[in-house]
């Protein structure tokens, strides 16, 4: 089944995954650069972030849970190769 978002909020989806992207790459990332094997994930940091900010702000959510149930039902046409709920939780709090 495929939810639509609304226009307006598709929008504000992309300006706060594009500033993300622009805020990694300036700062953050050297704050969670990864050493290991798994350097370059199919669902990236970036990604993350912009779901827990989108739906908090948008949804007024603050429990990681509700954050990524909301992504799983309404946002996985955007995010289609989105992470298990313990792994979404472990990359946040990393």
């Amino acid at each position: 089944m495929l939810v639509m978002i609304p226009k307006d909020k598709e929008y504000r989806l992309i300006k706060i995954y594009m500033y993300i992207c622009d805020m990694y790459e300036q700062s953050l990332k050297y704050h969670c650069q990864r050493y290991s094997n798994n350097s370059k994930p199919l669902f990236s940091d970036e990604e993350i972030l912009t779901i827990y900010f989108f739906v908090g702000h948008e949804q007024k959510y603050t429990l990681i849970k509700d954050i990524h149930n909301f992504a799983k039902e309404y946002l996985r046409e955007w995010f289609p190769k989105l992470v298990s709920y313990q792994t979404f939780n472990y990359r946040l709090n990393r």
